[in-house]
Order: C-alpha cells, then structure tokens, then sequence
C-alpha cells in the first residue's frame, strides 16, 4: 500500500511541469472542502506569518511579498499540514476536511516536493503501525534490512522525481532529511520496543554499526527545526543516550534522589551539550518539563529541584511561561483543590459551569474530539463499557478542536444523549487549566480517561 501511494504520486507528477518562477512573491492559494475554520493560518515555525479567510466559495488565497524559503505550516483549526514554499512560488492546494491528510493535493510551482512530503507523512503512519505490529520483534540484523529496504524505496523515489530537475537544492535536502531522520528514529526506539515485545530480560546486544548514522547527525540544522521526523528523531535520541549513558556511568549516582528526577536532569544536560540551534534547544527542553510534569508522580521537593535544573540549562527558554502555569495548574489539581469553574456550552447553546454540571452527584468528565471520526467512535464504545462498570457515577462528555455545528451534527448522528455532552469553545484555556495533554492513543479504564489524545481524570 505504501509504495503504491509513493509509484502513483510519482506517475502523477512526472506528467506535470512546475509553473515557471517570474517574481520573488509568492501566492499560495487554495479550495477547502467543508470548512471547519472562517480562515487559514500560515505559520513558520511556532511565529505566525499571515492569515486568510476563506470567502464564499470556500477559497483562500496568501499574496506574500518577501518570504524565507523553507517548511511551513498552514493551520485550518484544528488541523494543520505542512507546505514548502520558495521564492517565486505559486502553489494551489486543494482538500476536504473529512478526510483531511489523504485528500489534500499541490498543484504549481513546487507541487513536486509538496506532494512527495505528504506521501512521505502518509506512509510514515502506515509504517509507525507496522513497526509496533511486527517489526520490532525482529532480531538486530534483520531489524537493520527491513529499515534499510524502507528507506531505500524512498529514496529511490525521491531520485525519480529529482531526475526530472524539478526539485531545488534545498528542497531535496529536506525531503532527505524526513526520509533519513524517519528511519533512523525507529532505530534508537528498537532495543526497548525489542526487549518489550520479546520480553527478554536485558536489552538485546546490538551489531556495533547499528547507530552508524549517528556521526553525521546535525544537532543545529535550523531548516529542519520543525520537520516532525527531525524532532520525533530527536526526542528518541535523547532518550536513548540518556538511559545508555546513565545505566553504563552512573551507577547508584541517583540515590539521594528520584529514579526519575536523576534520569531526566541527565538528559537536560545532555541536551545542552549537543544541540546548537536555539528553537530545537528550547522545543527539546519543553519536552523533557512536559514529560516530568505530567507522566511521572515525584515529591514536590523534587520537582523543585527538577524546575531549578531546568532554568539554569535552558536560559531564556521561550516555553517557559507555558511550563510554568504547567506547574501551577498541576498544583491546582490536586486532591484538596477544587475543579476550575470553567464555562463550556449545551447542546440547546446554554452556557454552564463544570461546577454547576457536577453538582450533587458523581460525574467523571472526559474529553474527545471529531477530527478523527475511527477514533471517536471508539471513544463512546469505551465510555458505554465504562457506564456499566461504574453505574454510581455519571460520565460527562467535554468535545473539543471542533466546530459547534459540527459537534451537534455527530451527536445527532451518534444517537448519543445530548444532556450528557458539553461543548469547549475555548481549546487552549481548557487544556491549561485541567492540564490535559497530548497521549499517543485513546485509553479509557476504570481509573483513568486517555481522550482523542488528551488526559486527564476530574470527579465532584
């Protein structure tokens, strides 16, 4: 399935010739099927460059006079995708929000890369699948062939289409860099994911070449900053050289303190050592707090220190503000605390409180959204499995990342009681103040709710 999607793309744009570069402006403009957002937001890197609305016939056009080449993100909430632009560009896109990443398609100047980078995103959540499935059971060798047959059928696809010399210098150099860093991530998450499917003992020993691409990892490459594959890369190299490093060197070192505090401490300090750029720096850190802060209970006096570690490495970090109210607002949450009064609306588009919806009685609120349409179903399946093992308590349903009308048009569809479903118009206050956060995968138990991605556990 994989390499039919990256053939036909292939077979599709060799048929097709860029628009020729006339100017340094560029126009990216485009057709949005269902709508879910009065306007697009165009974005490099986490700063906002400009924003469209979408007219009457579901069209939006960006005119920019002076732009930097490189990877940007255009954000149709609550979905985002990425778009490469150049100088000169003139790049159409067209695509419908049901189906949002498989029906998004460039034309024009650059639809070439733009195209390829998508089916790369596509295969990649294909593969990330088959990985979990059944590769990482294989032994070390045979681990290492199927990554190398993977990537070199992208590759092989990738010098099709620059065979064509349609593709810039730097294009290709980003394109590469999705195809290298993708499959070297599956390698530095290997021997854990290995050892947890075999369940062998020890980490498995490994061929002394395995991590051979490691000498030629840039940890200061700023066009790459915001490629998910670099980042996700990054992550998984760190905390691969963090255990390795700890378990071989420090010994009993973390006996005065936390398991956790010691091995998250020590991968501050190896991201400090080797990361250059400034954004990655600041991004890699936000994720060492946000992993601390919410995956692992520590005492207070250890999230002290962690917090104290945290500032003196990453100075000036441009999260910093956002993990501190993370802080707070877990401060706030705990069992002695009392739920954020926060406003979210009915069905019949009534404002209530989730103190007033709590009132009197047992409600385990969760949360969910209707961007993914297979895993929302899944969602309620789970919440009915759950309404009969805790018939005593009464489940709320939080929707949120999704346009009202649209909301009320799945719960029609769904059957669902409407009483017992609420709509959030406001995503980020929500997220910070019941510190939800972002989960790989929907969970609901009978002491947890996992929802559509985001976590988080309230009971009157």
């Amino acid at each position: 399935m994989i390499r039919f999607l990256l053939s036909a793309s292939v077979a599709l744009l060799m048929g097709c010739s860029s628009t020729k570069k006339d100017s340094e402006t560029v126009l990216f403009a485009g057709e949005i099927v269902n709508p879910t957002s009065d306007q697009v937001i165009l974005l490099k890197g986490g700063v906002k460059v400009d924003s469209a609305k979408i007219d009457n016939n579901n069209r939006f056009e960006f005119k920019l006079s002076s732009i930097e080449n490189g990877l940007y993100h255009f954000n149709l909430a609550p979905e985002h995708q990425y778009v490469y632009l150049e100088k000169g560009d003139s790049l159409m896109v067209r695509l419908n929000t049901i189906y949002f990443d498989e029906s998004l398609v460039f034309s024009g100047t650059n639809e070439e890369t733009n195209n390829f980078l998508l089916e790369l995103f596509l295969a990649t959540e294909e593969e990330d699948s088959a990985m979990y499935s059944e590769y990482y059971e294989l032994e070390p060798l045979d681990f290492a062939d199927k990554i190398q047959s993977l990537r070199q059928d992208k590759v092989a696809t990738l010098n099709e289409l620059n065979s064509e010399n349609l593709i810039s210098e730097e294009a290709i150099k980003l394109l590469t860099g999705s195809i290298d860093y993708t499959y070297n991530r599956y390698k530095e998450i290997y021997p854990f994911q290995h050892k947890r499917k075999t369940a062998e003992e020890n980490l498995h020993d490994l061929p002394k070449d395995f991590y051979s691409y490691r000498s030629q990892i840039d940890y200061g490459d700023h066009t790459l900053t915001y490629l998910r594959p670099y980042y996700d890369f990054m992550k998984a190299h760190f905390g691969n050289l963090s255990y390795m490093s700890c378990k071989n060197e420090c010994k009993n070192a973390h006996e005065d303190e936390s398991k956790q505090l010691h091995y998250k401490k020590h991968k501050l300090h190896l991201i400090d050592s080797l990361v250059i750029e400034k954004e990655l720096r600041d991004n890699l850190f936000r994720n060492v707090a946000f992993d601390y802060l919410l995956k692992k209970k520590d005492a207070p006096e250890n999230t002290e220190i962690f917090l104290t570690e945290f500032k003196k490495v990453s100075k000036n970090n441009m999260h910093i503000e956002e993990i501190e109210n993370l802080y707070q607002g877990i401060a706030n949450l705990q069992p002695a605390k009392v739920i954020p009064d926060l406003k979210v609306m009915t069905f019949n588009n009534e404002n209530k409180t989730l103190t007033e919806i709590a009132a009197n009685k047992k409600v385990l609120f969760y949360f969910w959204s209707g961007t993914n349409k297979k895993q929302y179903l899944e969602i309620f399946k789970r919440v009915s499995i759950l309404k009969e093992k805790k018939p005593d308590h009464e489940l709320i349903g939080i929707n949120i990342k999704t346009d009202y009308d649209q909301w009320k048009t799945i719960i029609a569809t769904l059957g669902v009681d409407p009483s017992s479903q609420y709509h959030s118009n406001d995503f980020k206050e929500l997220t910070e103040k019941l510190v939800l956060y972002p989960m790989n995968k929907a969970i609901i138990t009978e002491n947890a709710v996992i929802v559509d991605g985001f976590s988080n556990i309230y009971k009157n």
